[in-house]
């Protein structure tokens, strides 16, 4: 039962919050960071899993010794910066979730469209900054300033940091202490309309609203702001209701949004989804859509009744489609969900990755330290759906990025794929309908992954499919270019690397294949395929 339990599910620690926050000494910082780097090993799950307990250390000591020179901005970032270095996306300090930081915003909106960095929205008074693309801030670029802020998000992956850190680059604190601006309190934007440059500068920021752990509202309006697009799309509508419905008759598509994993006041999630099945029994319904864009999790042992609607929604005989739109927001709980849809379903994924993975951390308790008052999470589950999925994150088969004139107009790119939906051939039958030589294969592969819609797919098992079909035809120079491939775009996977090992041997490349197999076993202990190659290749 305890893999349903919520990934997002917050229980507060025992230290009580005390003090001034905003007049700390550096001693009572030093107290603070001291129980930070004392508890958070205690308390996660595996602090060490991305570095180590010397990096750790080191970097604790490091800040402890400049904390006499730091202003209070500067440590709270570089104590983010710290638990940043492990890299869950259930492990932070964060200025856009703990009042307590009490950072401030700029009056403006940021948005990482798939064609850059812009003013999505902004406060009346700036209004005239509204669409324009962000260049850089102060002297540095907008890849220079992601670089930076990304290191004080909790991450398990660049899709997190991506959500993430629109809203750290309108903070001036964040700003200055990366030394993306001059001052605490104003900013130098260079901005680009109608390819021309200038640079503004931004003052008088306001308390930063905070943000709600399991849904993403920042595309909600707000009172005396002004927003880029000219019309709302259909998953902007409504993202207070944690769940919702609408037929489109004229597509006989059933629109299903999914903003949190929880109940409403009203009604459950259980009725819910058997409303799902209800809807798509009375009318003409031949696709399903699950709308999971602004979905952050929530209460994870809710998702069984919704992927049993969902099957049985969905029959073979219905001839009915499932599709789930995914993004950069799709996390913790919802990440639990797009687990099971690929497990048990088949759903097609239309969007972005999301921006959780299969195996991660979770289940995130509360540090509050005890001079300032801050939060620190961390996580302390594991979570595991295969310790062979190496995967950074669930990839859309269908990608379809949200570009800032697409916003500005209203158009929903995912929505539109979904309608355009047709089953294309899948990689590993175009790979062996291509000439068996390895520039055949290298070229077919390239001309595949060059198609938009394919951008983000998990071609793994195509790969598998292909290789071992071309090895079993006694094609093994062909084969040993589909799993070098394999290796190349996930480094991770051992079945390539045994795949290789496999075809090198067929090759008479023993030396080459045996080092192909301790790769493979390298990265999966338990490979029994590489362990009875290896084992032969001793005996001969």
């Amino acid at each position: 039962m305890w893999r349903w339990i919520a990934a997002a599910v917050f229980v507060t620690g025992s230290l009580p919050a005390f003090g001034q926050t905003d007049k700390l000494t550096p001693q009572q910082w030093r107290e603070d960071l001291k129980v930070m780097a004392e508890t958070m090993p205690v308390r996660h799950r595996n602090l060490y899993h991305t570095m180590t307990r010397e990096q750790f250390q080191a970097a604790i000591a490091a800040l402890d010794a400049k904390l006499d020179s730091l202003p209070r901005h500067q440590v709270i970032v570089e104590m983010a910066r710290i638990v940043g270095m492990v890299e869950d996306g259930h492990t932070n300090i964060a200025p856009t979730r703990d009042p307590k930081i009490g950072f401030r915003a700029f009056p403006i909106g940021l948005y990482f469209f798939d064609d850059g960095l812009y003013v999505r929205t902004a406060h009346e008074a700036h209004r005239d900054l509204v669409g324009a693309k962000v260049i850089g801030f102060g002297d540095r670029t907008v890849a220079q300033a992601y670089a930076a802020v990304r290191q004080i998000v909790g991450r398990d992956n660049e899709q997190n940091a991506l959500f993430f850190a629109p809203h750290l680059l309108a903070m001036p604190e964040v700003l200055h202490a990366f030394g993306l601006s001059d001052s605490p309190d104003r900013a130098r934007l260079v901005i680009e309309r109608d390819g021309k440059r200038s640079t503004v500068e931004l003052s008088n920021p306001q308390p930063a609203t905070m943000m709600p752990p399991d849904t993403d509202t920042s595309f909600m309006p707000r009172p005396g702001w002004v927003d880029a697009r000219a019309t709302t799309p259909l998953w902007l509508k409504d993202a207070d209701s944690k769940f919702r419905m609408e037929y489109l008759g004229a597509y006989k598509l059933l629109y299903v949004q999914f903003n949190q994993v929880g109940n409403e006041k009203e009604e459950s999630l259980a009725q819910f989804a058997a409303r799902i099945g209800q809807a798509a029994a009375s009318q003409p319904v031949e696709k399903i859509v699950l709308d999971l864009r602004l979905n952050r999790g929530g209460n994870g042992m809710l998702v069984p009744p919704l992927i049993a609607a969902l099957l049985r929604a969905t029959p073979p005989e219905a001839k009915r489609q499932l599709f789930a739109i995914t993004g950069r927001s799709t996390f913790s709980a919802a990440q639990f969900l797009v687990n099971d849809l690929e497990k048990y379903t088949e759903a097609v994924l239309v969007g972005e990755p999301t921006g959780g993975k299969a195996n991660s951390h979770g289940d995130s308790r509360r540090i509050t330290l005890p001079n300032s008052g801050i939060t620190v999470r961390v996580s302390t589950i594991w979570w595991q759906e295969d310790e062979r999925d190496r995967r950074p994150w669930s990839a859309p088969a269908v990608a379809a990025p949200l570009t800032f004139d697409a916003y500005r107009r209203g158009e929903d790119p995912a929505l539109a794929a979904v309608l355009a939906y047709r089953p294309a051939t899948p990689l590993g039958d175009l790979l062996l309908q291509a000439p068996a030589t390895p520039d055949g294969q290298r070229k077919a592969y390239a001309d595949w992954r060059a198609q938009p819609r394919n951008r983000y797919a998990d071609v793994q098992m195509e790969f598998y499919r292909a290789g071992h079909a071309l090895l079993a035809k006694g094609q093994p120079a062909a084969a040993l270019a589909d799993f070098r491939l394999w290796a190349e775009g996930y480094p991770e996977a051992s079945y390539a690397w045994d795949g290789i090992g496999a075809a090198q041997l067929a090759l008479g490349e023993r030396v080459q294949a045996e080092e192909a197999y301790r790769k493979a076993l390298a990265l999966d202990r338990s490979s029994a395929s590489a362990l009875a190659a290896l084992e032969k290749l001793k005996q001969k």
